[in-house]
């Protein structure tokens, strides 16, 4: 294992760079190296991915060797090929933004709590599954309504 800092490893963290399966990783380069870090999961699918084009180790052994299935190699492959290095960045999963609270519904919420200032967003979760047959989270009500008021101020 590489001897690197704190503060490479809350970096790695921070831009969903950390290589979850770093103890899996067995290539030689990788054991005992101040360069190589198996903790750096783009460092890995790179080296990973030179193995095989430029040394011509079989797919198999290198998947293997660097703590990845076939398919992830492939994956990684087509990402490389298609966007270089960035491609080999994880993305963030799951929604973007709150998908679920559409113009629609934050009018909606705006209009209920204009009629009643004093209601709560639990109530507010009630009222939404009700009227649009969907579940939100109270806390996605609270940081729509916030984003909402980010826009207003800006645009005013």
């Amino acid at each position: 294992m590489p001897k690197t800092t704190d503060a490479k490893l809350q970096a790695l963290r921070q831009q969903a760079c950390f290589n979850p399966r770093s103890h899996q990783v067995n290539d030689e380069f990788f054991r005992d190296s101040e360069f190589f870090d198996p903790r750096d999961l783009v460092q890995v699918k790179y080296e990973m991915l030179r193995r095989v084009q430029k040394d011509g180790h079989p797919i198999s052994q290198v998947a293997t060797t660097f703590g990845f299935s076939r398919p992830s190699f492939y994956q990684a492959q087509a990402a490389f090929e298609q966007a270089g290095l960035v491609g080999l960045i994880p993305h963030k999963r799951g929604p973007k933004q709150g998908h679920k609270l559409t113009q629609e519904v934050v009018d909606f919420i705006q209009q209920k709590r204009q009629e009643d200032p004093s209601l709560r967003t639990l109530a507010l979760v009630d009222l939404i599954a009700e009227r649009f047959q969907i579940v939100v989270h109270s806390r996605s009500i609270e940081r729509g309504l916030a984003r909402h008021q980010k826009k207003l101020r800006k645009s005013g």
